[in-house]
């Protein structure tokens, strides 16, 4: 049976060296008390030190989850996903203040599932011809990791290629629900997401660690329905009361609860506003162009997760497709922003792990994606650019499966201004930093490995269209008002295939 405790002497039951697993999703679902507790009782005593941390998404919205033990001397190795909203964490990794491995987000929840069965790690053909590959960078994130090795080993089955993700005994896991009953049987009622809590748990109980549940409320014993325990009692060792759900244990980052999000109302669809008419907006409308009736969709974060959802529901085409979000969202209209990863009007809310298994086995008819950098062989980058050490998140796992991977995109950035008017583009001012590059600085999607396996792979900015072709990208469109040499070529550092039939972008975009 789970008892009651404190997290500040959680805390300070934690030994130093100790391997701690982490589960939520950018600012979702993360025990912010206890991490809290931790960062705390590590400033004040120095203990507990040299903490190995495994999470699979990114751990925070800027302040919470990971940021509250993103100390020095407290963390010695991070194994995770996604630092883009952990400003403190990713400063540790840029200065090599600590040792980090970015693995793909999908095979870090299905490795939690490996790790339950005692299995020696993960297998998958996910992260070839990427930066995880340990013929290219391994996932090591930084120059002190380097010097600690390789983790991911190149195995061959059959005659063919694959990745080995090695187990992480966990000594804790976190994982958070909303209610625990006095069994220790643990329900996700009013949370947003379910996330790998299940398999987290079991992973840690696999290697005799111990499963701490953050809660809001304490129910009587046998008040829950069966179907709605999510970990059971016999896994959790401890839980922890949270005192200021207020703070430490918000639905999303700008929500206490909202039943919209945790999927107990359906809002109007007038209450889902149009978005401005503005340079993200036209790259979404084109980009939607490639949808086709019944096609099951995934939104990535950024202009994908921003405006894709809100366009199809603007253009009445939502009903006709099925959107996704790695998160384990089915349908709805995607939020984005800070807070991607939740959706209004949700169909279903699965398992984190679950959704990577349709991911990975099925392959999604479609994904929309971001993309900070794009070379003449078709890789993209979006996880380490400028000394910037952002991590991949599931974006390896789902472009490398896609059935048709559309890249979303500002064709320059960093003061990037133009004009929309009477169904034409203008721009009033270049972006100074180029995004079509001889050679991107790391490999979050390969090009080679896309059109080797023959992927329908397209690139769609505010002024051009490129596909992917066996000998590198081709300009297919360009939008009206702009110069091909001017506003193009002249911003590329490689001369792309221009195609033959070099077509207009559909004016009705720009309107």
């Amino acid at each position: 049976m789970a008892k009651l405790i404190d997290a500040l002497e959680l805390a300070r039951k934690i030994p130093d060296n100790s391997t701690i697993g982490l589960v939520g999703f950018g600012g979702m679902g993360q025990c912010d008390r206890i991490l809290q507790a931790i960062g705390g009782v590590y400033r004040n005593s120095g203990h507990p030190k040299n903490l190995t941390v495994f999470h699979t998404a990114g751990q925070s919205d800027k302040t919470n989850g990971l940021e509250n033990i993103a100390e020095e001397g407290l963390i010695r190795r991070i194994i995770g996903g996604h630092w883009g909203l952990a400003p403190k964490a990713r400063k540790l990794i840029e200065e090599n203040k600590i040792e980090c491995y970015c693995w793909p987000q999908g095979q870090l929840t299905h490795l939690l599932r490996a790790m339950a069965n005692k299995m020696p790690g993960q297998i998958s053909p996910v992260g070839l011809g990427t930066f995880v590959d340990p013929r290219i960078e391994g996932g090591k994130f930084n120059e002190r990791t380097k010097a600690a090795g390789d983790l991911i080993q190149v195995i061959n089955i059959n005659e063919e290629e694959f990745l080995l993700y090695p187990s992480i005994p966990l000594d804790y896991v976190f994982i958070r629900g909303t209610s625990i009953d006095e069994s220790g049987n643990l329900t996700t009622d009013e949370e947003p997401l379910k996330l790998e809590i299940l398999s987290a748990a079991q992973a840690a109980k696999a290697y005799g660690g111990k499963v701490i549940a953050q809660v809001k409320y304490v129910a009587q014993k046998d008040s829950f329905h069966p179907k709605n325990v999510v970990v059971p009692g016999y896994l959790i060792d401890e839980y922890v009361l949270v005192e200021n759900p207020y703070e430490d244990h918000k639905q999303t980052p700008s929500e206490v609860y909202s039943p919209v999000f945790s999927g107990d109302i359906r809002t109007p669809k007038e209450s889902i506003k149009p978005i401005p008419l503005d340079i993200r907006k036209i790259i979404g409308r084109r980009a939607v162009q490639e949808l086709e009736k019944k096609a099951v969709v995934n939104l990535g974060i950024g202009i994908p997760g921003d405006v894709i959802g809100n366009i199809a529901t603007e253009e009445g085409i939502g009903e006709d497709i099925v959107l996704t979000l790695e998160s384990g969202i089915i349908g709805g209209t995607a939020v984005g922003k800070n807070e991607f990863g939740v959706a209004r009007n949700a169909d279903a809310i699965i398992e984190h792990e679950y959704l990577f298994d349709y991911y990975h086995g099925t392959g999604i008819d479609i994904t929309f994606m971001g993309a900070a950098e794009v070379d003449r062989s078709g890789n993209v980058n979006v996880s380490k650019f400028n000394g910037r050490a952002i991590g991949c998140g599931g974006f390896i796992d789902i472009t490398q499966n896609a059935k048709k991977v559309v890249f979303c995109t500002t064709f320059t950035t960093d003061g990037l201004q133009v004009s929309i008017e009477n169904g034409r583009l203008d721009i009033l001012q270049e972006g100074r930093v180029a995004k079509f590059i001889e050679q991107t600085q790391q490999i979050t999607f390969s090009g080679i490995y896309a059109s080797n396996h023959s992927r329908n792979v397209i690139y769609v900015t505010e002024r051009a269209v490129f596909i992917l072709t066996k000998k590198g990208l081709k300009l297919t469109e360009i939008a009206p008002g702009i110069d091909l040499q001017r506003d193009i070529l002249d911003h590329m550092s490689f001369k792309p295939i221009i195609s033959n039939n070099l077509k207009l972008m559909d004016a009705g975009i720009f309107i």
